[in-house]
């Protein structure tokens, strides 16, 4: 077995993100800061070698794959679309609490869109490709769903992904210790 490591960007600032707003589907582009963070990550990245770059095909992670120097090598992988929040696009949590108190995401869901479940089967499909690499893959995609995709690739159950915060323009590092799947680095600027 290939034992790839992954790196996982979060796309830039928005101005839904900005706001708190759940942006699944819509396609929004970075706002200014999102702009100028996915050039100064770039810095991060651009140093190591990548044998695959993946990103998402909604416009804010194309973008900041782009902006980060990437944008000729990438390739588009919907496993990385972010969760799709049905009715709950473009609310914010504290919108949809007044309508049903206590929800969360990851508890809860969402009316018409995505379930838990199948967030976690496109992360876990988008890690079946990705240990198929023998080196090393980046991936640019979305909070709630690279979330899930790190609980998935230490083999946690994806409710775990409500534990791990992940701000925009971040770059985390999944890998391994010996045989066994780790997050090596979360949330880095």
């Amino acid at each position: 077995m290939n034992r790839p490591d992954l790196w996982i960007v979060r796309h830039g600032e928005t101005e839904w993100s900005a706001t708190g707003r759940h942006t699944g589907r819509s396609d929004i582009t970075l706002n200014d800061r999102g702009r100028a963070a996915a050039v100064a990550l770039g810095k991060l990245v651009r140093g190591h070698r990548f044998d695959l770059v993946l990103t998402s095909p909604l416009a804010r992670a194309r973008e900041t794959s782009a902006l980060a120097g990437f944008g000729d090598v990438a390739a588009l992988e919907p496993g990385l679309q972010e969760w799709d929040y049905g009715e709950y696009e473009g609310q914010t949590t504290p919108d949809i609490r007044r309508v049903r108190p206590g929800w969360t995401l990851f508890d809860d869901g969402c009316p018409g869109g995505e379930t838990l479940g199948e967030v976690a089967d496109r992360a876990d499909q988008v890690i079946a490709r990705v240990r198929q690499v023998d080196g090393t893959v980046l991936a640019f995609g979305h909070g709630h769903a690279l979330r899930v995709l790190a609980a998935r690739w230490i083999d946690a159950t994806p409710q775990l992904g409500a534990n791990l915060s992940l701000g925009t323009a971040t770059v985390s590092v999944l890998g391994w210790e010996r045989e066994t799947p780790v997050i090596e680095r979360w949330n880095a600027t």
